[in-house]
């Protein structure tokens, strides 16, 4: 009746296949929360160059100006500013061309932005589709471990003439203890999923705003020789 029952002590009487199991739950679940971290770093980097631009853009800086700067700060520019980037360059090389219609003018650089918004945001959702995954199937995986787990108590249990609670608790809880790993390892995963989906819905929202804000200067500006101001 004095059976160790702590965990540590479960798995390494467990057999080889919960041990195989929880372990591969065990790497998921670091490889989870280091997906985590890492977006929500980069979720943040993004949001803050976002702002930064975004206070700038609205601040009377020339658009030239402001296209000077993107492209001098390529490297370390936001979302925003490479979509602004895309549109204005596009914008310039129409009006290079002596293209002078502001259907064909405006289309070309809403065309270049929009492309330029699906690249940004394939780029922030990296990673996500991986904590959807992890939280849909972690709990299979580890109903798995328990089930071949509890299998496996009960054919040790067969063999024994007498079946009390105190043989059959140990095989039991070791199986359940994948089902334990998996659950910690998928509710993170949900609710960082879930509250990252959310941020990028938010992240999109503004970026589709800035787009059609921008395409509005862009079309006030129509009539000057070339965009130098909103």
């Amino acid at each position: 009746m004095n059976q160790d029952l702590s965990i540590v002590s479960l798995l390494l009487h467990a057999s080889w296949v919960v041990q195989l199991v929880v372990a591969l739950l065990v790497g998921i679940s670091i490889a989870s929360w280091a997906a985590i971290f890492r977006k929500i770093v980069s979720l943040k980097r993004v949001q803050k160059l976002n702002d930064e631009f975004d206070r700038e853009f609205w601040s009377g800086t020339s658009l030239n100006d402001l296209f000077a700067g993107a492209a001098q700060n390529a490297k370390h520019s936001g979302a925003m500013e490479r979509i602004f980037a895309s549109g204005m360059r596009e914008f310039q090389k129409l009006r290079e061309r002596q293209i002078s219609d502001t259907g064909t003018l405006l289309d070309g650089a809403r065309r270049a932005m929009r492309a330029s918004y699906q690249r940004e945001l394939d780029a922030i959702e990296v990673n996500l589709s991986f904590l959807a995954t992890v939280g849909s199937v972690s709990p299979y995986i580890g109903l798995f471990g328990t089930v071949w787990g509890i299998m496996h108590a009960f054919t040790g249990l067969a063999a024994l003439e007498q079946v009390t609670l105190a043989t059959v608790a140990p095989g039991i809880a070791e199986a359940l203890v994948a089902t334990a790993i998996a659950l910690f390892a998928a509710i993170p995963a949900v609710v960082a999923y879930n509250r990252f989906a959310h941020d990028i819905d938010r992240i999109a929202n503004r970026l589709e705003t800035f787009i059609e804000e921008f395409s509005n200067i862009l079309q006030r500006n129509l009539g000057a020789q070339s965009p130098s101001g909103h």
